[in-house]
């Protein structure tokens, strides 16, 4: 990458990382513990020996929030490795299904499915990318301008040292970041700027995770609660009794 590429995408990542961080506060203040509770298994929290309500409470708002924040970055992580292709060898977003970037370098058209890491899907998962991929060379073909199609599954972090996969390569980690960038250090060069206001940000998330733990504590032992303990009879009821016609 020139410096200038560089740069834009250092600005990028400043511009748009705010994003994520409110993305995620707003996440926080949807979150509805009875929803939450319903999809629970409870006979896990009392084999863990759950014994406060506060406890029980943080357990499952921390679990949904790294679901949620995974989720969330993963899409903006995806949103600059777009911006990082556009930039370099001016790739776009792509418009198939299953795709995320289509980028040409040095006569070879690739189809990139961009996830977070290297250990995001079961074996169905898999078998869906695959047929997406395929059905995006079978598209892709039509134009007599594009016939060496490669298929692409980058993973943002993580390594794999089989890329590859017979009808698609994995390329992981640094791999992923220098394949749409020439840059070998890309990878530890978009650290900095992710970390831009990230301890301003996170003290309006934190006092807003506190003041959201306390007021489901005090709700959760309102309802489920005996005598300042877990009543585990009502929250199991809640959780799974057969529905009264």
């Amino acid at each position: 990458m020139t410096s200038q590429d560089l740069n834009d995408v250092r600005l990028f990542v400043e511009n748009n990382i705010g994003a994520f961080h409110e993305k995620r506060l707003e996440k926080l203040q949807k979150f509805k513990l009875k929803q939450v509770l319903k999809r629970k298994n409870p006979y896990l929290f009392r084999a863990k020996n759950v014994v406060t309500g506060q406890e029980l409470v943080q357990g499952i708002l921390d679990a949904y929030l790294s679901s949620q924040e995974e989720t969330l970055f993963g899409q903006f992580i995806e949103e600059l490795a777009i911006f990082v292709a556009q930039k370099v060898y001016h790739g776009h977003k792509s418009t198939a299904e299953g795709i995320d970037l289509e980028l040409q370098k040095e006569g070879i058209y690739y189809i990139v499915s961009i996830e977070s890491g290297p250990d995001w899907g079961n074996s169905s998962q898999i078998q869906r990318m695959k047929r997406n991929f395929t059905q995006a060379r079978r598209r892709l073909r039509q134009n007599a301008h594009i016939q060496n199609i490669m298929a692409v599954n980058g993973c943002c972090y993580g390594q794999d040292n089989q890329p590859d996969k017979g009808d698609y390569l994995k390329i992981c980690g640094q791999n992923f970041w220098a394949f749409i960038s020439g840059d070998e250090r890309l990878y530890l060069d978009i650290i900095e700027p992710l970390g831009h206001q990230a301890k301003e940000r996170d003290a309006v998330f934190q006092d807003e995770y506190t003041r959201i733990i306390n007021l489901f504590t005090i709700d959760f032992m309102q309802e489920f609660s005996t005598n300042g303990r877990i009543d585990w009879e009502k929250l199991v009821a809640f959780n799974s009794a057969a529905k009264t016609k």
